[in-house]
């Protein structure tokens, strides 16, 4: 299992200038998705921020067009006219996913959705789980700097450094949604499903040169 942030910003063709800026973060980022695509999952699931009850899969595209950049994102397989839009966080994983040479089956779904899904596929299952830290960790950052941000962020980045699944499931919500920390709907659901597995976590990247956090991690079962 890998966990990635989703700014557009980890594309060198949204990031412009500021690429160099970045480099650390995606190579980070593509350590983790390929440890997760190197095992041959018979699936690869994305769960992110996104509407309960959509999943998302061959024709389906998200674009970064809102960032100045005319550049669309399948999310497996060509872009069909009729397909779905995807939510930021499923077009930058489907770009970390092809970054990494991952070509197998994928579906993207929503934190809310991720118990069902789990219930129902079968086989070996890679999951990427995509969301940032808090986006008020500067004076610079998207949201108003907050004394509250950076002891947020670096909880969650424990968490995700000793595989502690209940620590994840019980961030709390109300928290996260002032913090602006897109993340914590996906790693509570994340952290609900793998609760009381032993698991055993690698924390490959934990900044905010923009005032967000972004944390990369990887968990697999001991």
């Amino acid at each position: 299992m890998a966990f990635c942030p989703q700014p557009p910003l980890l594309l060198p063709a949204v990031a412009g200038t500021a690429a160099a800026e970045t480099v650390a973060l995606r190579a980070a980022c593509r350590a983790a998705v390929t440890a997760v695509t190197a095992q041959d999952p018979a699936v690869l699931l994305v769960v992110g921020d996104g509407p309960a009850g959509v999943r998302y899969g061959a024709g389906d595209a998200g674009d970064l067009r809102g960032h100045g950049v005319d550049l669309t994102v399948p999310f497996s397989g060509p872009a069909h006219p009729d397909g779905r839009r995807l939510p930021p966080a499923h077009t930058i994983g489907a770009w970390l996913l092809d970054d990494a040479g991952h070509r197998g089956p994928r579906v993207g779904v929503a934190a809310a959705d991720l118990p069902a899904v789990l219930a129902e596929l079968t086989g070996r299952l890679g999951v990427l789980v995509m969301g940032d830290g808090s986006a008020r960790r500067s004076e610079k950052a998207p949201g108003a700097l907050d004394p509250a941000a950076a002891p947020f962020d670096a909880a969650v980045a424990r968490a995700l450094a000793d595989g502690d699944a209940a620590a994840l499931a019980a961030l709390d919500p109300g928290q996260g949604e002032r913090l602006l920390a897109a993340g914590v709907p996906a790693w509570r659901a994340v952290g609900a499903a793998l609760a009381g597995r032993a698991l055993a976590g690698e924390l490959l990247h934990d900044e905010a040169p923009f005032g967000v956090g972004y944390l990369v991690a990887t968990w697999r079962q001991r």
